[in-house]
């Protein structure tokens, strides 16, 4: 285990005292009792939370699979990355383009609602989207005019379970009802655990159940090896701990070249004051015999579950009720009936009658009192200082992956005495202002203090107009910024733990490497593709999943690494609270960069046409004049519909105009001064 830090610890004493130890193990052995439970290194293993949970520490973690259970590991859809298509992905065409795209195509042609699209109806489309698109060029369409009458086409998607409601239309992140919540549940992707054998720093535990975890990060390392697992000590073998824990997860890290997303914004928010999880990092090795003998995975962040484990030591007491909410509006009223709340927020706990009716009173209170009614029972029911200090660094960090975001990815807990709900951070990976599908970096760096969430947040919404909270918000923001925020503590921060974790990172990968080197000086670098880079690919190698398209219509642009990021969010908020600039609202939804605005079809727009508009002029596009003609676009779409009429039936259903939009404009297709996807052309991403 690898670890940094200025003070002996009691483990640190017991290493010294290795000695002492063995001979004792030596002793107890020889007198019979189980001296196999404590190895000779057992001086180095954590004994408590504290211990296992220091940012700094680096542990060496061994899973090891029968080949039954490795195989029954991979959920049903088998491995794919973005872009899936049949038999690459969960759900109709898998996790791509076609999730914003697909639903604007039928909505706009299939004139008999029949939820399919007729060869008849496809053309009618081609002319209907080129005579409206093509009108302020003389009846051609250059790329410009292309990204416009996309953005002003396509609907920008919503988030939140299908079905209509308050918040409860648009792009679905929540599984069935009684199954996990997020991207990946709701595309059909269910987790289920397998037995395996866990050593950690050379201490054994058996038959502990692992399975595969994430939404967003688990799609991204579909085509590779290097995939997040949560581990269960307890599951199959009750009372079995470790450092006083039941459950590791174990993070790939696969979005952030730093490694340091999540644990210097965990650190943050505990700065804060705020009840937050732990982190370390392990190096994670896979035995399955025949396949892989102790495979190093790589490196991995080892962050603390949120549990009765994490609410006991936070709060002194495992009573109450943990809720992971995921909804875009939440605390809206659904009605009195518990069925209706249960999935959107997700107990972690078993709930009484009384928690349930708690939540339920609070969505009425939310949606349905008048404005001195809200002001005066708010307090009741939130822990106003707590959700101050948790918007303040959610807000400062610019994490909209969040409760600013899609409504997801934090933690409620409803505390038994006080009877007030408090707000914990989970999932921070896209922190720092590096959730690159909303906004782009000058809007992140300049998030509106005031306004920061994207959409409508009928909670948010009032909760900010309430003067309670607003001043205390507005405190802890000014008194946050000339302290913990400060950017020459994150230097040290980021210094601090690149010495620690930069060997672990260098035996990964020499890319991965050279990419962290880079991060850590402050310097930007490119985003991987959703593919990732491969786990098993060889040192120095690419994984074909990596090529992305380049240039302005890229489906990911560059974020800032913490340094730069920090600095400039520094300064905005600063200036914000003077009173000396106005920050940046967030409205619209997509996945690439631009200047300011962000409208669809202005200038600088996050709208599908950023990334789209080059993906169809290089389709369609036949002489290469960069102009597209009416006959070039209506041909185009006659060679896209016989492509994925794969049943050549004439009519395109649902499944089939996902699978092939997700083949067609699929972000590993290629870009500038790489090979232009051709119409009908279906081949796997990458062109491997």
């Amino acid at each position: 285990m690898t670890t940094t830090g200025s003070s002996q610890t009691p483990i640190d004493a017991l290493k010294a005292g290795k000695h002492f130890c063995r001979g004792f193990i030596w002793f107890t052995a020889s007198i019979g009792i189980l001296a196999f439970q404590f190895p000779s290194d057992a001086a180095a293993l954590p004994r408590k939370a504290a211990d296992l949970f220091q940012t700094t520490n680096v542990w060496t973690v061994h899973l090891a699979f029968t080949p039954k259970e490795w195989e029954a590991l991979e959920p049903e859809g088998g491995p794919g990355g973005f872009g899936g298509g049949p038999g690459r992905g969960p759900g109709p065409g898998g996790f791509g383009p076609a999730m914003i795209v697909a639903p604007s195509f039928l909505k706009h042609g299939d004139e008999n609602k029949d939820g399919k699209l007729s060869k008849e109806e496809f053309e009618r489309l081609s002319e209907k989207w080129f005579g409206a698109w093509s009108k302020t060029n003389g009846g051609k369409l250059g790329i410009e005019q292309l990204r416009a009458g996309l953005n002003a086409t396509l609907d920008q998607p919503a988030f939140g379970p299908p079905g209509g409601g308050p918040g409860r239309g648009g792009m679905n992140l929540q599984g069935p009802e009684g199954k996990r919540n997020g991207l990946a549940s709701a595309m059909g992707v269910e987790f289920k655990y397998v037995h395996a054998d866990l050593e950690f720093e050379g201490r054994k535990f058996s038959n502990v159940a692992v399975r595969y975890k994430g939404n967003g990060t688990f799609m991204q390392s579909r085509a590779s090896l290097k995939r997040s697992f949560k581990v269960d000590l307890n599951e199959f073998v009750k009372g079995q701990k470790l450092a006083g824990v039941t459950k590791l997860n174990l993070q790939n890290d696969i979005t952030d070249a730093s490694w340091m997303n999540e644990p210097l914004s965990y650190r943050l928010f505990r700065d804060a004051n705020v009840p937050a999880p732990r982190s370390a990092y392990a190096r994670v090795y896979i035995s399955v015999p025949g396949k892989h003998d102790r495979k190093y995975m790589g490196l991995y962040s080892l962050v603390e579950n949120v549990d009765k484990h994490f609410i006991e030591e936070k709060f002194g007491t495992d009573k109450g009720a943990i809720f992971k909410p995921v909804t875009p509006n939440v605390f809206a009223d659904l009605g009195s009936d518990w069925s209706k709340y249960n999935q959107t927020y997700d107990p972690k706990t078993d709930l009484s009658a009384a928690e349930k009716q708690r939540i339920l009173d609070f969505c009425k209170l939310v949606s349905k009192a008048n404005d001195a009614e809200f002001a005066a029972k708010l307090g009741d029911y939130v822990e106003l200082d707590e959700f101050a200090r948790f918007m303040a660094v959610t807000v400062w960090l610019s994490t909209l992956d969040s409760i600013l975001g899609p409504g997801q990815n934090y933690y409620v807990y409803l505390h038994p005495r006080t009877h007030k709900f408090q707000f914990i951070p989970w999932d921070l990976d896209h922190s720092f202002g590096q959730f690159g599908m909303m906004g782009n970096q000058e809007q992140r760096e300049n998030l509106d203090i005031h306004k920061p969430w994207r959409g409508e947040n009928r909670f948010l919404e009032r909760v900010f107009k309430t003067d309670a909270f607003r001043k205390t918000y507005l405190a802890r923001l000014a008194e946050f910024n000339k302290t913990i925020f400060q950017p020459a503590r994150f230097h040290q921060q980021v210094n601090e733990v690149a010495a620690v974790i930069r060997p672990a990172v260098k035996e990964e990968s020499e890319i991965k490497l050279a990419r962290f080197d880079k991060v850590v000086a402050g310097e930007t670098v490119e985003p991987l593709g959703m593919g990732g880079e491969s786990a098993d690919a060889p040192a120095g190698g690419r994984n074909p999943q990596r090529a992305r398209p380049e240039g302005p219509g890229r489906f990911m642009q560059p974020s800032k690494p913490i340094k730069g990021f920090v600095t400039a969010r520094t300064q905005s908020v600063a200036d914000q609270l003077a009173g000396k600039s106005k920050g940046e609202s967030i409205e619209g939804f997509g996945f690439g960069g631009g200047g300011r605005g962000g409208g669809p079809g202005g200038p600088g727009n996050m709208g599908p046409g950023n990334f789209l508009a080059p993906a169809f002029m290089g389709a369609l596009d036949t002489n290469n004049d960069e102009m597209l003609t009416k006959n070039e676009f209506t041909r185009g779409f006659a060679k896209w519909f016989e492509g994925w009429d794969t049943a050549h039936s004439g009519v395109l259903s649902d499944e089939q105009l996902r699978a092939g939009i997700n083949q067609q404009f699929s972000p590993f297709r290629g870009g500038p001064g790489g090979p232009r996807p051709g119409p009908g052309n279906n081949g796997p991403p990458g062109g491997q």
